[in-house]
């Protein structure tokens, strides 16, 4: 069994936006240090890796380990019918077919439930190599993504480049440039 409950729906809700560009399917590997995801784009271009450790849950138990199969899709229409500042607790029995969502109001005044079917999808954890690297960029990402989308008008390779005074984005494309 599975269980845990966010304060507030719009961290789950700020992590889906920021990757289903990114990633249509992936696993949930759960277990009672947390929940972890990590995907590869279609691509082979982009890795996602995700921690929600244990600790970031008001509430959190994973009596073994499961894996569940999302759908980014359909996890973006269940979690767009969840207020900012309603609550979620996430749930799934040993089974692993259904992952049942609970959104309530911070009043309490408003529940709703909702039952995801889960899928089987075939994927291999990678070896993530620990690097040094010569500059680290702190950036919301909402201003990321608006940069990213930007560009991506122009072209479909971007190049970041840095250095102590600033970063620089830039893409080239067959008619235009940014």
């Amino acid at each position: 069994m599975l269980e845990g409950r966010l304060t507030h729906a719009s961290t789950l809700k700020k992590i889906v936006e920021a990757v289903k560009d990114v990633i249509s399917e992936a696993n949930f590997d759960c277990n009672d240090s947390g929940i972890t995801l990590q995907c590869m784009d279609s691509g082979h271009v982009a890795l996602v890796l995700l921690q929600l450790n244990s600790d970031g849950f008001e509430d959190y138990r994973c009596d073994r380990n499961i894996t569940l199969g999302i759908n980014f899709a359909a996890l973006t229409k269940v979690l767009k019918c969840a207020a900012n500042d309603d609550s979620l607790t996430l749930k799934a029995d040993d089974s692993g077919d259904r992952l049942n969502f609970v959104f309530e109001s911070q009043k309490g005044d408003r529940v709703s439930e909702f039952d995801m079917k889960l899928m089987t999808i075939d994927a291999e954890l990678l070896s993530i190599p620990d690097n040094d690297y010569d500059v680290t960029i702190k950036m919301s990402s909402a201003e990321f993504s608006r940069i990213c989308k930007d560009l991506a008008n122009f072209g479909e390779t971007m190049n970041i480049s840095a250095d102590k005074e600033s970063v620089r984005f830039g893409v080239e494309g067959d008619v235009s440039a940014a």
